[in-house]
């Protein structure tokens, strides 16, 4: 199970790869493996997908952001509630019409 990370620390670590590569002049790759090292042997693939998240959300890169995803997150799961709540309401309105043709007997 991946390990749970504070904001501060995510903060922190993005702030220091920003500095490693300003300072160094070097590749977001270099930067976060050397981060990572610094920062008690927290994966390099890790840092680089907060780095490239976070250039993505201060519309330094092109993608999908933080709070895009997330509203696509809410909207797929509305989007399944209210299919199962028309498939339910579809089924009981199968079984009601077919009681009312059902022939009654006295």
């Amino acid at each position: 199970m991946p390990l749970k990370y504070s904001p501060e620390f995510k903060a922190r670590a993005l702030q220091l790869i920003e500095v490693r590569i300003q300072a160094e002049q070097c590749s977001g790759w270099v930067a976060c493996t050397a981060v990572g090292e610094a920062l008690g042997g927290i994966s390099p693939h890790t840092l680089r997908n907060w780095w490239k998240q976070n250039r993505i959300d201060q519309g330094l890169a092109p993608g999908v952001s933080s709070e895009g995803s997330e509203e696509m997150r809410r909207l797929r799961r509305e989007n399944l509630e209210l299919r199962r709540a028309n498939e339910i309401r579809r089924k009981a309105s199968a079984f009601f019409a077919a009681e009312l043709d059902r022939p009654t007997t006295k």
